[in-house]
């Protein structure tokens, strides 16, 4: 097994915790508290906090970096999903499961959004509820809207 890298990055919404493997980035975690220790250093950590850091500045609108993604066979086609919505666009979760070809999985897909490891880079924030409303997000829905207005996707 590869031998994990963890650095911290402080952005608008907190301390995230990155993680990678020498073959791509696995986790970003939202961190209530400020990093603890001292970072890895690592390609694809650096990489990574460049790119977000151009995200937040309005620089950037999609990533270039290689994931490493776990999860179960239904969960790895919704975050592939996932990385195909437009930066500044929504969906609902059952057009997102319509996507995956059965719209009554809506519970299903806003299951596997939730479990997505590599919020921001996978955009789980552009998923939104039927009737527009901003529900779940791994990061709490003040962090969805953050997100999204980023974006231009919500109206303030």
């Amino acid at each position: 097994m590869a031998e994990g890298y963890t650095t911290y990055v402080q952005s608008p919404l907190g301390t995230l915790q990155i993680i990678a493997e020498d073959q791509g980035l696995t986790t970003i975690n939202y961190q209530e508290e400020k990093a603890p220790g001292s970072p890895d250093q690592h390609p694809i950590l650096a990489k990574t906090v460049d790119q977000l850091h151009e995200y937040f500045d309005r620089k950037r609108k999609s990533f270039d970096i290689p994931l490493v993604l776990k999860g179960t066979d239904f969960q790895q086609k919704v975050w592939k999903q996932l990385q195909q919505i437009p930066y500044g666009q929504t969906i609902t979760y059952s057009a997102l499961g319509k996507r995956l070809g059965d719209p009554q999985k809506a519970r299903a897909v806003a299951g596997a959004n939730g479990l997505n490891p590599i919020p921001i880079i996978i955009p789980c924030h552009r998923v939104i509820g039927t009737d527009n409303k901003l529900t779940g997000y791994s990061g709490g829905i003040a962090r969805k809207e953050y997100l999204l207005q980023l974006e231009g996707a919500l109206l303030i």
